[in-house]
């Protein structure tokens, strides 16, 4: 068991200790944010362990929590009524950057209907991000594969806290370094008081870390956490962002995990590293691993077939990946982020950049910004991958060279609404992921997108203010 991690027998001896008075119950919404509760540590033990209630409204609040109509599964005239969290005690953790607190994630589901028989079982709640997760990789099982994955995140910092960032609309913000850090140990030096505390706390909290480093932006950085099994990597990828905006939060500073925080600056990325393997847990092997062909195309059947499916129907689902109006700003010429859907071995330029060999061989997708809902898009991955490998679909040839110059491949949408346009018209997606779902991703991309469009910006105020 990873450092942190507790079981409902140790959670029992910390809180008799004083070690832990409060426990997090904590769901993801549709934004990829960790909502929730915080529970009397002995109340959670004697009567919540399975589970309590929250507002249903939470899977149809726009990012500043005003009930937007217009969904079906939650809505005025249905009263917004409650809907259960249930505990995955198995995320069950110490939170060591929060006092005498531990936490637990949570599935979300609705209660038996009326004149429902004593004892019926609850439902999962099909729109809620951890459920469209599970269901994926329920059918990859069935289908005799399990899957590994690993985000890596990027952000920005700055030395202005978060308070006095509103205060000033989130401009002229003090950043955390003043060129760019790449790879840079003297920059990055500069900034271990937040980033040292980063990785110490989320080891110490059942998120193993592997390693920070400077990225190509001015106070930008990433911090990557061992791979896992996808569910337990969705988890640990939005204990990271936690982690990142509290502690910086406590030491006065700010962090933003927006695609594209800054025009003249990089992009911040997730970039999503999966494989496949076979087996039960204690002899899995991989089910990418395997010989070339003769096109050189490494790995098995699987691999490539999962590869193809992924590339296939990637357009389609393009919203689970960028889930924003600011993630389509992210994609431009030159700025290691994709701009077209091709693959190659160990390229930048490509939105999928194959590495690893042998049992490490594995498929990166370039194409999430830092504002991706990791359960959507592992839910997305899963859904494409095995479409790819029951029709055995093949992924195009590899492009050799800088994908950026080439015109020849599927160009990746260049906004929101036309990513959702494809999204709702898409056969696949109602068929992997329900028309239920659909209609309600959907609705929640259009709402974004809508508030966008009412927006006046300060782009349009220097513009046409006084020269217009």
């Amino acid at each position: 068991m990873a450092t942190g991690m507790l079981t409902v027998n140790e959670l029992g001896s910390a809180v008799a200790e004083g070690a832990i008075d409060t426990v997090i119950l904590a769901v993801p919404d549709l934004y990829g944010r960790l909502m929730g509760k915080r529970l009397d540590a002995s109340f959670f033990l004697d009567d919540v362990a399975g589970g309590t209630h929250v507002c249903d409204y939470l899977f149809t609040v726009d990012m500043g929590m005003e009930p937007v109509p217009g969904y079906a599964f939650a809505n005025w005239e249905r009263g917004y009524g409650d809907m259960h969290l249930v505990p995955d005690l198995g995320t069950l953790r110490r939170v060591s950057w929060l006092d005498r607190t531990g936490l637990v994630i949570c599935d979300a589901e609705v209660e038996p209907g009326p004149g429902a028989a004593p004892g019926a079982a609850h439902e999962a709640i099909a729109v809620a991000p951890r459920t469209m997760l599970r269901r994926q990789l329920g059918r990859l099982s069935e289908a005799g594969f399990q899957a590994m994955a690993g985000s890596e995140l990027e952000y920005y910092l700055f030395r202005t806290p978060y308070l006095e960032a509103a205060d000033r609309a989130y401009r002229g913000l003090n950043e955390a370094g003043w060129y760019i850090e790449d790879y840079h140990l003297l920059q990055g030096a500069r900034t271990e008081d937040l980033n040292g505390a980063f990785r110490r706390h989320l080891a110490a909290s059942g998120v193993p870390v592997e390693s920070s480093k400077g990225e190509f932006g001015r106070g930008q950085h990433e911090l990557n956490v061992r791979y896992a099994s996808m569910l337990e990597m969705a988890d640990r990828h939005l204990l990271v962002k936690q982690a990142v905006k509290e502690i910086a939060d406590q030491r006065g500073a700010s962090a933003t995990f927006m695609a594209k925080w800054d025009e003249g600056q990089a992009g911040s990325s997730s970039h999503l590293h999966v494989s496949l393997w076979s087996g039960d847990d204690g002899q899995l092997t991989s089910a990418f691993a395997g010989e070339a062909d003769a096109d050189g195309t490494p790995g098995s059947d699987v691999f490539r077939w999962f590869l193809g499916g992924w590339m296939r129907y990637a357009t389609e689902l393009m919203v689970c990946f960028a889930p924003t109006v600011n993630s389509y700003k992210r994609f431009q010429a030159g700025s290691w982020a994709p701009t077209a859907l091709a693959w190659s071995p160990d390229n930048r330029t490509a939105a999928f950049r194959v590495v690893g060999s042998g049992p490490s061989l594995r498929i990166e997708c370039r194409i999430p910004g830092a504002d991706v809902n990791p359960y959507v898009a592992y839910a997305a991955v899963v859904a494409s991958g095995l479409a790819g490998i029951e029709q055995q679909i093949e992924p195009p040839a590899a492009f050799v060279g800088d994908v950026y110059a080439s015109d020849g491949d599927p160009r990746i949408p260049t906004n929101l609404e036309e990513a959702t346009d494809r999204f709702e018209a898409s056969a696949f997606a109602r068929e992997a992921f329900g028309a239920d779902v659909v209609e309600h991703l959907t609705h929640f991309y259009r709402t974004e997108a809508a508030a966008y469009g009412r927006a006046v910006t300060d782009w349009e105020r220097i513009r046409y203010f006084e020269r217009g």
